[in-house]
């Protein structure tokens, strides 16, 4: 799901057919600025990226006459939407019917350009602004002809915000990643409860990889890819103490990070979303919780008292 970043842009991954006709889609993380009137997108979330990586492509926002449906157009591609810029169709592949309908409505909102109907028009300038109008000023704009499709290029700046614009990202999960797509992994003996791409940091460069993580009813494991049959390491959930919303988010300059805190270490995971985050952390805890039995979650772990207190006669209140 399309999602508002730390930076105000909003942004997600997307499939897109890069070759125009080739029918060949990639997996790509997009970002929608309309601060910089773009829509530019990378191999991963640039988080993830070595310092200075370029991006992959980009379009401004003023060439983009209309995004839609296109379904009809493509049926073999699941959950597609057209964008017509100038001569050029970009056909991209959303997640699921919900995300190709907000990203479809946020683009639209972003190219939309609206003029004043004349009788709407302030006849003085001193008269005061209206509340609704959020200190908005007319926009003047030219109409070029590209391609034989009309391309409405404002000659002006805003200079306030778009309240409307602010209202509708509101709705957006607020806080970010990717490779290209490969099948599901097969299962192993155990059942598997959840998978699927996560960063995480690492424990001694604290650099931050992309891994395939993987959960069954006794482990957590993570592998370089989907393709390994061996993982890189394996997590027993029996020594997970807790696993939470990491609180150091903010101070790591991460969006959608949680921790999963064992005795000997805490692992730091970035999902790719909100909803995936969340997904993960309701997953292991609910593991943990089966594995455990009731009331003894990965929250409620006991801490064995010393021995030397317990020859003290005090009652146990006091301890």
């Amino acid at each position: 799901m399309p999602y508002v970043d730390r930076q105000n842009r909003i942004c997600g991954f997307l499939d897109i057919e890069e070759n125009e006709n080739s029918g060949k889609f990639l997996r790509r993380y997009f970002i929608l600025d309309t601060r910089e009137d773009s829509f530019v997108w990378y191999m991963d979330n640039p988080q993830n990226l070595p310092s200075g990586s370029s991006r992959v492509g980009a379009i401004k926002l003023t060439y983009i006459s209309k995004v839609s449906d296109a379904t009809k157009l493509r049926p073999k591609a699941e959950f597609c939407f057209v964008m017509n810029a100038g001569m050029r169709k970009y056909f991209l592949q959303a997640n699921d019917q919900q995300d190709l309908v907000e990203w479809v409505n946020v683009l639209n909102k972003a190219i939309k350009i609206t003029v004043p109907k004349q009788s709407d028009a302030q006849p003085h300038s001193e008269n005061p602004s209206r509340p609704g109008d959020c200190g908005k000023k007319q926009v003047s704009y030219r109409t070029d002809i590209v391609g034989g499709v009309p391309i409405i290029t404002p000659t002006q700046k805003e200079e306030a915000s778009d309240c409307g614009e602010s209202a509708d990202r509101n709705h957006l999960k607020r806080s970010p990643s990717h490779v290209p797509y490969f099948p599901p992994k097969p299962p192993s003996d155990s059942a598997v409860i959840k998978a699927g791409y996560c960063v995480k940091q690492g424990a001694v460069m604290k650099n931050w990889k992309r891994r395939y993580f993987q959960l069954d009813e006794n482990t957590i494991g993570y592998f370089k890819s989907e393709l390994e049959k061996e993982p890189l390491r394996v997590i027993p959930l029996k020594e997970v103490h807790k696993v939470q919303e990491c609180k150091q988010s903010d101070i790591m300059m991460r969006d959608n990070l949680f921790e999963i805190v064992t005795s000997s270490r805490t692992f730091y995971v970035q999902a790719d979303s909100p909803e995936e985050m969340h997904s993960w952390i309701k997953a292991v805890s609910g593991a943990i919780v089966a594995q455990r039995g009731p009331g003894r979650s990965a929250t409620s772990v006991r801490v064995p008292i010393p021995s030397r207190f317990l020859s003290l006669s005090l009652p146990v209140s006091s301890l």
